[in-house]
């Protein structure tokens, strides 16, 4: 979108390995200077997909959430969650409940909704002692390393997500859908593209299709855009997925990934694409006061795994439907 600023460049460091960073100092107050640095502080993301801004500084929630609303505007409501999170104020939100010792592998937030955030935007409040990095890959550069008969693939099918909720894992029918009344739910359902049934015991199934490969609408180039490794169940570990499976069988689990056809994803193909997030991963190790923006549509994230505390708040802006990511439900 078009802005109008007479804010100074900004002097930004690009060092291998790592995110894009500019350092600033503390200012007096912090929203103010993202609401003069916002249209330089976007260019930067569009150009490099991901920017840390060390010394900005916000320490508390209310504080960043001031910071992220005058970057990104009204702050989006998280809809179709698949773990819990703490609602700190209005589209302010708490990192996603995971285990620390456990990594969350690269993703794009919520690729499989309908309405996708166009901008992940995380602030530190507390470093952890060792770890716990949000990482970053750009989806570009991952797409065209993947190889190409499986890309094509995954572009002329699409990727299929199966979730089943339940009262033990993962978040639950009211923390997905903000409601847990049958009707609202399958409203929400029917005009999101999203297929469902209730099961015998009261439980919800849902399976959605959606567009594994897509373009990108500002630069129009193409993307791969999607949480099929992340998802799927051969990235849990495996004293984790074997415990769910035996408890829930693998067509109970809590969330899994398909090729678009409904075909079981092998263990090989996840693992290839874990490992090619990896080898474009760029990290930064998170200081307290730390605001990191990320393009969510070309720039895929991930949590590392972590030691001591940890307190980063989220915000998801810019919300876009991408018109190539929603295959008609004629065509399923």
């Amino acid at each position: 979108m078009p802005f109008s600023s007479l804010a100074p460049p900004l002097d930004v460091e690009l060092r291998p390995g790592r995110p894009a960073l500019l350092r600033v100092d503390p200012p007096g107050d912090a929203p103010g200077w993202a609401a003069e640095y916002r249209e330089a502080l976007r260019a930067q993301v569009t150009e490099h997909g991901a920017l840390v801004v060390r010394g900005l500084g916000p320490r508390t929630a209310d504080e960043a959430g001031a910071v992220l609303t005058r970057l990104a505007g009204p702050l989006m409501t998280e809809r179709e969650a698949f773990a819990p999170r703490e609602a700190l104020g209005p589209g302010l939100y708490s990192s996603t409940t995971w285990p620390a010792n456990q990594p969350m592998c690269m993703h794009h937030e919520l690729s499989y909704t309908a309405e996708v955030p166009g901008l992940m935007l995380f602030v530190c409040l507390t470093a952890p002692e060792q770890g716990g990095a949000t990482a970053v890959a750009d989806a570009e550069q991952v797409l065209r390393a993947l190889p190409a008969a499986l890309t094509e693939r995954f572009e002329r099918e699409g990727w299929l997500l199966t979730r089943s909720y339940n009262d033990e894992i993962g978040a639950s029918l009211a923390e997905s859908f903000g409601t847990d009344d049958r009707a609202e739910i399958e409203r929400y359902c029917r005009a999101n593209a999203i297929d469902f049934t209730w099961q015998p015991d009261g439980s919800l199934r849902t399976e959605q299709r959606r567009s594994a490969v897509v373009r990108h609408p500002l630069t129009g180039r193409r993307c791969w855009f999607n949480q099929i490794a992340f998802l799927n169940e051969w990235t849990l570990a495996p004293e984790i997925r074997e415990y769910l499976v035996d408890e829930y069988g693998v067509d109970g689990l809590p969330f899994n990934t398909r090729y678009g056809d409904g075909s079981p994803i092998g263990e090989d193909v996840v693992q290839l694409l874990n490992t090619t997030y990896e080898a474009h991963t760029l990290r930064e190790p998170w200081q307290a006061g730390d605001l990191l923006l990320v393009d969510n549509i070309r720039t895929a994230h991930s949590r590392e795994p972590f030691t001591g505390e940890r307190q980063v708040v989220v915000g998801m802006g810019e919300p876009r439907r991408l018109a190539d990511h929603h295959p008609e439900a004629s065509e399923r």
